[in-house]
C-alpha cells in the first residue's frame, strides 16, 4: 500500500516529485520551525497517503454495484488511512540513520530531532493496529488480511531488502499495489480477477515510475546504503531495460478492465494513447541515459496513473 519511491522516493511510488523538490530547497530553519501538524503530516507521509486513498477509493467505486454506500466507502478509507500513516511512521523509525544521510529525508522528523523514536514506534503502531482492526470490524476480514500483509511485506520484507539486494523492487511493488485491491475486497468481499487486474496495473506502474527517480538520486542512495540497481549499473543499460520492459508490460495489462468489460471503450481509447505516450518516454530514457530524460519520464508517470484512473472512473460498466 505504500507506492515504491526509494527515499521516494518512498515515499515508493501515487505517489511525489515536487514532495521531494519541496524537501530539498526547504531552508532547514524553516523545517525546524514547522508545527506539530506539519510534523506529523511529515510522518504519516501526507501526500502519500492520499495517493495510497485515491487508488482505494477508486478501487471501491469499481467494484461496488447499485446504490453507494457511503458509510461502506468511509469506513474502508479510514481504515486504510490509519494503516498506512502507521506503517508511514515505522518505516521512518526504521530508516532513520539512512533518512538522516539524504539531503531530501533529513529535515524529517525522527533526523531533525523533532520527534524521538519512542513516540514514533508508539504512533505508527496504534495508528497501525488500530487501522487493521476498524477493516476487520467495519469493512470485511478479507480486506483487513490484505491491509496486514501489505504492512508487513513492507516493513519487514520490502525495507530491509533495500540494503540487501536491488530486488526489493520488485517486492515492495508488492505493497505499493494492494490498496485498489483492498477497495475492491471492501466493496465486493471477495478476491477475483477484476480486483487483480487493478492490482497488476499498479505493481507495473510503480516499476518505470521508480527506476526513473532512482537514476536521478543513485548518488544520494548509495550514500545512504540502499543497493538500488542504478549503484550496481553504472552505465545503465540494465536500469534502462527494466523501465523499458515494465512500461511494455504495462500496456496490455491496461486493457484487461476492457477486455473484462470492466470499462467501454472510451477507457479502451484513453489506455492505448496513455500507455504508448508511457512507452515513447521510456524508450527515450532507454537511449539516452540522462537525468533529464529520467526526470521526464518520471513526470509522465504521475500524470499517467491519475489519468488512467480517471478513465476507469468514468468508464466504469459494472
Amino acid at each position: 500500500m505504500y507506492y515504491l519511491r526509494p527515499k521516494f522516493a518512498d515515499d515508493h511510488s501515487v505517489g511525489l516529485v515536487s514532495m521531494k523538490a519541496t524537501a530539498e530547497t526547504l531552508p532547514e530553519t524553516v523545517a525546524a520551525e514547522k508545527g506539530w501538524v506539519a510534523v506529523f503530516a511529515d510522518l504519516c507521509k501526507a501526500r502519500l497517503t492520499t495517493l495510497v486513498l485515491l487508488t482505494t477509493l477508486v478501487g471501491f467505486y469499481l467494484g461496488w454495484r447499485g446504490p453507494m454506500n457511503y458509510l461502506l466507502m468511509f469506513n474502508a478509507l479510514f481504515g486504510t488511512a490509519l494503516v498506512a500513516s502507521g506503517a508511514s511512521a515505522l518505516n521512518q523509525l526504521l530508516e532513520r540513520e539512512h533518512d538522516a544521510k539524504m539531503r531530501r529525508t533529513k529535515t524529517r522528523p525522527l533526523p531533525s530531532g523533532r520527534l524521538q523514536p519512542t513516540t514514533v514506534m508508539v504512533f505508527g503502531g496504534v495508528c497501525a493496529c488500530a487501522g487493521l482492526l476498524w477493516l476487520a470490524l467495519a469493512v470485511n476480514l478479507t480486506t483487513s488480511v490484505i491491509g496486514a500483509v501489505s504492512l508487513v511485506s513492507y516493513l519487514f520484507i520490502y525495507t530491509p531488502l533495500k540494503r540487501v539486494t536491488w530486488l526489493n523492487t520488485a517486492v515492495g511493488a508488492v505493497p505499493g499495489a494492494l490498496p485498489p485491491l483492498m477497495g475492491w475486497t471492501a466493496a465486493r468481499g471477495e478476491l477475483n480477477r477484476e480486483g487483480w487486474v487493478l492490482f497488476a496495473i499498479l505493481a507495473f506502474w510503480q516499476l518505470p515510475h521508480f527506476f526513473a527517480i532512482a537514476w536521478m538520486y543513485r548518488e544520494e542512495y548509495a550514500k545512504a546504503g540502499f543497493v538500488m540497481l542504478p549503484n550496481i549499473d553504472p552505465d545503465g543499460h540494465r536500469t534502462a531495460r527494466q523501465a523499458l520492459s515494465h512500461t511494455l508490460l504495462l500496456l496490455p495489462v491496461s486493457l484487461c478492465p476492457f477486455v473484462f468489460q470492466m470499462t467501454g471503450k472510451f477507457y479502451l481509447a484513453g489506455a492505448l494513447v496513455l500507455g504508448f505516450a508511457f512507452l515513447w518516454f521510456a524508450i527515450q530514457f532507454s537511449r539516452d541515459l540522462t537525468v533529464a530524460r529520467a526526470r521526464q519520464l518520471f513526470f509522465f508517470s504521475i500524470l499517467y496513473l491519475p489519468l488512467l484512473l480517471t478513465a476507469l472512473v468514468l468508464d466504469k460498466l459494472k
